[in-house]
């Protein structure tokens, strides 16, 4: 008989953080099953595909059990290939193997050589997200302390970055203000550009609840989502023009006088340049969708939504829709603006709700995996290049060296094109994985670790909920941070933790302000509902109850007008798109991101196998009559894809998934970007369809 037990963790997969049960065969060291926790403060007794069964990877025969060095890489040294003679195994065509503590020798003898020949900055830093906060942190304190470059960042950058720079700029904190519970309590919910049901569904489930009960969410979006099922108002918006609604908005209720006046005198600063400013934007009068065709009932619908945010205690949740664009950060300047002006912050059942993507990348933010924030957002010495300008430090030989961790720049970044031509070259490429993914298949030195299932550790979620993870089964492999010890031993020897806990206690300690009382005995203690930073003696469930957390407490308003681009220009101008369609990428329930885990899940990537391309059944005369198209932008060009016509996208726009590196979708996209943080304008770009 198998001897079954019950461990108790946090799902690998999303930004949610759901509570996790796992029945563990412990005579095969195997997950045989995954369920909710019944009574789990975030999962609530729930868990989607991905979470119940999304485990297989775990054991997948096709992950990194070896360090892997690249044939290549030791031709092109013979200094570092002499040094582990006797020490290589031939793997495959253009692979060894060896032990680790080759790999990590090997490493080590490569970076001190570029270091000596290009200087400490001509490394770089890249990932963090995907492990634990343990591992995130001596990622960046690997790059900056030893190896003295400033050159750290991590997957925000081509996701929520523009949240953080948002709220920081008008509330002083980058982060959820409200526990996900607060849903319950709360009398309208706005969710603008966020697929919840998709990607982020136990946060979806309680949204619908609330629908069904009380009738007051409204939804926002490109094109028709399942949340909008639920709604009470839907706008279905033209694409870029998040900012512009969001000004739309703010001048109803400014016109109308359905703001907290109370409120903005006691807690806010700059109110009236800020209310002259949108008073005399004409791109802030709803009555300008009156001259966008097919988009002109919204002049009466935004004002709906608008006067029904201001009159009730109300939250608002967002996500890639509004961070992926040339203005994403003024887009939550605007959100911050809103709760602002109508005192919907600072209390039980009104804020601002950030729905982040990857399991810990509020964590890895945390830890300083940026290169303008040392650890709790401190300044550092010296600012760092974002990965956008880091791909161009590559091309131009001033980044020579890369250490990739958990982050597949080669997949889900944008320009792949430009990108592949960076990476071919840099002298070494280190990366830290589970499988062979995009960037791994590039790289002189892969090195397989621990996965989330395998390890203990603190991962921080969306509402800024910390919680420790329990092993599930047990591994041979290192943690991340374990490489990184050894690869700073083999080249200073002063790094000296026996345990993540040991990481732990030192991050307490530089990252005082948020996690000086959340310790592991406490984070054990309380595994059930975790912690919300700020940790002291208690934690913090709602942020800014008293005052902001700007120099002087009070929020700010930062205002940006509209500029009309892409698709409200075209249509303003010329009353109609001209060759071509505007683009939108997002996810799919069954996968995440960059499939590494998931496609190793029968029972997930059975659902989805391969991207598929989603246009409007009105625009079903204006494609190829071919079994699939190909999609060609100013930048690149799609591999062949399946088409299915939808009545849920709008005419002259398309949708499609990412998942699967081979479909090249990230090809299509350019340099475009947020204009103060260099997150990717993932979610517009024109193209052509082509036969394919």
């Amino acid at each position: 008989m198998p001897h079954t037990k019950e461990i108790e963790s946090v799902c690998t997969y999303c930004g949610v953080g759901c509570d996790i049960v796992a029945q563990v065969d412990g005579n095969e060291n195997a997950i045989v099953r995954i369920t909710a926790d019944k009574d789990g403060y975030v999962s609530q007794g729930k868990l989607c595909i991905k979470g119940k069964y999304g485990f297989d990877f775990v054991a997948s025969e096709e992950r990194v059990r070896e360090p892997r060095i690249a044939r290549k890489f030791l031709d092109e040294n013979p200094r570092i290939a002499k040094a582990l003679d006797g020490r290589l195994t031939p793997l495959e065509e253009g692979w060894y193997t060896t032990d680790l503590q080759s790999a990590v020798e090997a490493a080590a003898m490569k970076l001190q050589e570029v270091r000596e020949i290009y200087g400490d900055e001509s490394f770089c830093a890249i990932g963090g997200a995907r492990s634990n906060c343990e591992s995130a942190y001596l990622m960046q304190k690997f790059a900056r302390d030893a190896m003295n470059s400033p050159h750290v960042d991590c997957c925000a950058r081509v996701c929520h970055s523009p949240s953080l720079k948002g709220m920081r700029a008008t509330i002083g904190e980058g982060a959820a203000t409200n526990p996900y519970n607060d849903i319950y309590e709360t009398e309208f919910i706005l969710i603008i550009g966020s697929n919840t049901t998709e990607a982020h569904p136990i946060v979806a489930n309680r949204i619908i609840d609330a629908a069904r009960l009380h009738d007051n969410v409204a939804v926002i979006d490109v094109r028709q989502i399942k949340m909008m099922k639920y709604a009470k108002h839907k706008a279905i918006i033209p694409f870029e023009a998040n900012l512009l609604v969001l000004n739309m908005m703010a001048r109803v209720i400014l016109e109308e006088e359905l703001y907290d006046a109370k409120f903005i005198e006691t807690r806010t600063t700059g109110f009236e340049s800020y209310r002259q400013a949108i008073l005399n934007d004409p791109y802030a009068d709803p009555l300008f969708f009156k001259s966008i065709p097919g988009y002109e009932h919204l002049a009466t619908k935004i004002p709906l939504i608008a006067r029904e945010y201001a009159l009730k205690k109300s939250m608002i949740f967002w996500g890639l829709g509004i961070t992926e664009h040339v203005d994403g950060s003024y887009a939550v300047m605007a959100i911050t603006h809103l709760a602002l002006l109508t005192g919907n912050i600072g209390k039980t059942g009104a804020g601002l709700m950030p729905l982040r993507g990857q399991n810990n990348v509020q964590g890895a933010c945390d830890m300083g995996c940026l290169p303008y924030y040392d650890p709790d957002y401190q300044t550092p010495e010296k600012v760092g290049l974002m990965t956008p300008q880091l791909i161009d430090a590559m091309l131009e030989g001033k980044i020579k060296a890369l250490l990739n961790m958990g982050e597949d720049i080669a997949h889900i970044h944008p320009n792949q094109n430009k990108i592949d031509k960076a990476l071919e070259k840099l002298d070494f490429i280190l990366v830290q994985e589970l499988f062979m993914t995009e960037i791994a298949k590039r790289a002189d030195i892969v090195i397989g670790v621990r996965s989330a299932y395998e390890k203990e550790g603190v991962y921080v979620n969306a509402m800024r909920r910390l919680h420790l993870s329990q092993p599930l089964v047990e591994s041979d492999l290192p943690d991340d941070w374990e490489v990184l010890q050894r690869l700073e031993n083999a080249m200073r020897g002063e790094y000296r933790y026996e345990s993540g806990e040991a990481i732990w206690n030192e991050v307490r300690e530089v990252a005082h302000r948020r996690f000086s009382g959340a310790s592991y005995l406490r984070l054990r203690r309380h595994r059930k509902r975790g912690l919300q930073w700020p940790v002291y003696i208690e934690d913090t469930p709602v942020l800014h109850l008293l005052d902001f957390r700007t120099e002087d407490g009070l929020g700010r308003y930062v205002y940006h007008q509209y500029r009309p681009r892409g698709q409200v220009r075209e249509l303003t101008e010329k009353g109609r798109v001209e060759g071509g369609f505007y683009l939108t990428t997002g996810r799919t329930l069954p996968h995440y991101n960059n499939a590494a885990q998931t496609l190793r899940s029968e029972k997930l990537d059975s659902r989805y196998d391969e991207d598929v391309l989603l246009a409007s059944e009105a625009d079903r005369e204006r494609f190829p009559e071919t079994e699939r198209v190909v999609l060609e932008s100013a930048y690149g060009r799609s591999a062949p894809l399946q088409v299915k016509f939808s009545e849920k996208i709008a005419p002259d726009t398309l949708f499609v998934t990412f998942h699967h590196a081979r479909s090249r979708i990230n090809y299509l996209f350019g340099d475009e970007s947020d204009e103060l943080i260099l997150t990717a304008a993932f979610k517009s770009v024109k193209v052509t369809v082509l036969p394919a």
